[in-house]
């Protein structure tokens, strides 16, 4: 992704979930997405996907059982 993508992709997650400690950082081994980053922990992956001309994001999270509240 170039950099003014993820600038306008970072933005938008922080506007969306009103917090200013969403950061994108790079994956050394990827070119098609980004390590999505709350503070210091990282949440998911953001996927760039280009088909017939038109460009979408797509924002994956895993939630692990064992991190879920106790019932």
């Amino acid at each position: 992704m170039s950099p003014s993508e993820i600038v306008k992709v970072q933005a938008y997650l922080q506007s969306t979930f009103n917090n200013n400690m969403i950061k994108l950082m790079r994956r050394p081994k990827a070119t098609d997405s980004l390590e999505v980053m709350l503070d210091d922990e990282f949440i998911g992956i953001v996927y760039r996907d280009e088909d017939e001309g038109e460009i979408s994001y797509q924002f994956h999270m895993t939630i692990l059982e064992e991190d879920l509240p106790q019932e």
